[in-house]
């Protein structure tokens, strides 16, 4: 008998995303959000175990894995993949809608997955579908954004399966569980992983990517590929000393050019990548109050990440940009969509009684427990960092900045709607953190509204601002002045090239006098060869045969006279 629990968590999502084409207009939207509403609540009757294990060349193969640190995930993929799905029901582009819904369910099924082969298959799956989220654009850009990602996102996958093949020949285990980084199989999956995370030097794709994606495809590429990388590192590196490191530079970097940026959608992808260095930092600890904070992060940053991607799309689908320079005062036009600003601002901020709150205190707390007080004031600058460029820049330029000359009209119902249940969970879980805190793989007691957090906190931001206001009234923050902005991605994109192109061209340049070298030995050694035997050469006359008896004769007295002696 069918029940919910028939199909493994994330593909039924992506069975049913095969479907979406036979259905048209609002049948459609129903039905894709059925998809991941009974995918949740199937999620629900799962206990914790292990599901549908298969032997296969003597490795169990372990599709599904049901525990505490997975179902965290899952639970909120889910509902980032409803809210998404919500967000975009005005969206009518069939490739759009297959290719974000198989994406959610591979990111589901990848968290769920205890084998490193099963988590393989998913991790390659969400790279091929997420990138039509990005292509969907349809302009040259977004295509060549695309291709980058992709190349990046597929060498994530093959760096995963080199290691994991690595792997299992060492150990003769196929289970994702801890590892130690020994040998170049967990190295390589380190890597592979840090590459979704958005690892320094590797995070270019972020940053290029999400920005060039359609403005609901960047709604659902905020909620899952980042997130997965961040659950893929909680499960197999927890306690290694070196993503602290790694997390304070994510932590920083980003917030300098997070400030610089004129494109709002990208100062999102670097504060984005700021809260991830905020998680990478809490695994590296590794304590269970510092996993709890990564993971609890993890899900707080999917609500408002997700609700300030929707935000800016909203704008850029109403507006046509998102630029800086070129919006203002759009809080008449736009009422609804200002408040749910300030609410998802506020949340990134870590305000007291939001969302973001709770979570940063558990990573702050664990940081500070474990005696890491250079990593605790990289912790309050980001933090800080976050709010002036986030927080403050984003909802003041766009609504509360000098108005616009552009007519405006408020965004679609369902991005309102979309917005507005992001909003609740906001408040909610930030008045009431005990929802999210049953849900976290450790049971910790943790209280985070104490006094001393809580005035910590405000002072943190009140010094932000004054900071931010200072600026603005010096007009060291105009949004005029527009800069290029060189990430590490130029390396790959332009300084890599040139490197290449220079390398082939002395290269060349060497090929082609070394070359022409030889024509001319050759030329030389040909016109000596024709000289002696060519139909003028010495050795092409006719000679007499007494001429030649008498040479045979010579030599065959030669070599006798050497034979003997």
């Amino acid at each position: 008998m069918y029940s919910l629990t028939s199909i493994p968590p994330g593909l039924f999502i992506i069975l049913g995303a095969l479907l979406i084409p036979i259905f048209s207009g609002r049948t459609r939207n129903v039905f894709m959000l059925v998809l991941p509403t009974i995918g949740l609540a199937g999620l629900l009757q799962f206990d914790v175990g292990i599901y549908w294990e298969t032997k296969i060349f003597n490795q169990n193969l372990t599709p599904v894995r049901i525990d505490d640190l997975s179902l965290v995930f899952g639970y909120i993929f889910h509902l980032a993949a409803i809210i998404s799905v919500i967000y975009a029901f005005h969206i009518r582009d069939t490739i759009q809608q297959v290719a974000s819904l198989v994406y959610s369910g591979s990111a589901i099924g990848a968290v769920f997955a205890g084998d490193l082969i099963t988590l393989f298959v998913y991790w390659e799956i969400t790279a091929i579908s997420s990138v039509f989220l990005i292509w969907a654009n349809r302009t040259e850009r977004s295509y060549r954004s695309g291709m980058r990602y992709l190349v990046v996102q597929v060498a994530s996958g093959v760096l995963l399966l080199s290691g994991s093949v690595i792997y299992i020949t060492e150990t003769g285990s196929i289970n994702f569980d801890k590892m130690s980084l020994v040998g170049f199989g967990p190295i390589f999956i380190f890597v592979a992983f840090g590459i979704k995370a958005a690892f320094p030097l590797v995070n270019g794709w972020l940053h290029d990517a999400y920005p060039n994606a359609t403005a609901t495809g960047t709604v659902f590429l905020s909620a899952f590929t980042t997130k997965l990388a961040i659950y893929a590192l909680a499960r197999g590196f927890p306690n290694a000393d070196i993503l602290i490191w790694i997390g304070c530079i994510m932590a920083t970097i980003t917030v300098i050019y997070a400030l610089l940026e004129n494109d709002l959608r990208r100062v999102m992808t670097y504060s984005l990548n700021t809260q991830l260095g905020l998680m990478v930092i809490a695994v590296g600890i590794g304590s269970n109050l510092a996993l709890n904070g990564a993971v609890a992060h993890a899900f707080t940053g999917i609500v408002y990440k997700s609700l300030l991607f929707m935000v800016l799309g909203a704008v850029l689908v109403q507006t046509g940009t998102t630029k800086a320079n070129e919006l203002g005062g759009l809080r008449n036009s736009m009422p609804w969509t200002a408040a749910f600003a300030v609410i998802g601002a506020a949340s990134i901020s870590a305000f007291p009684f939001f969302i973001g709150f709770p979570s940063k205190s558990l990573i702050l707390s664990a940081t500070a427990y474990e005696g890491y007080w250079v990593v605790w004031g990289i912790l309050l600058f980001a933090s800080a960092g976050v709010f002036f460029n986030t927080g403050i820049r984003i909802p003041y330029l766009v609504f509360f900045g000098k108005q616009t000359d552009k007519k405006i009209v408020e965004a679609p119902a369902n991005m309102l709607v979309a917005m507005g249940i992001t909003s609740i969970i906001c408040l909610l879980i930030g008045i009431y953190p005990k929802i999210l805190f049953d849900l976290l793989p450790f049971n910790i007691a943790y209280e985070p509204y104490t006094m001393s957090h809580i005035i910590t906190q405000l002072q943190l931001l009140s010094a932000a601002a004054l900071v931010y206001v200072y600026a603005n009234n010096k007009d060291l923050l105009s949004n005029n002045k527009i800069a290029l902005l060189l990430d590490v991605d130029w390396f790959f994109r332009r300084g890599f090239p040139f490197i290449i192109n220079y390398v082939f061209k002395f290269y060349w340049k060497i090929h082609q006098g070394l070359l022409s070298n030889l024509k001319i030995n050759l030329s030389k050694i040909i016109g000596t060869v024709f000289k002696h035997h060519g139909p003028e050469g010495v050795l092409a006359r006719t000679w007499p045969t007494g001429s030649t008896v008498l040479w045979v004769a010579i030599l065959l007295a030669l070599y006798v006279i050497v034979y003997f002696v």
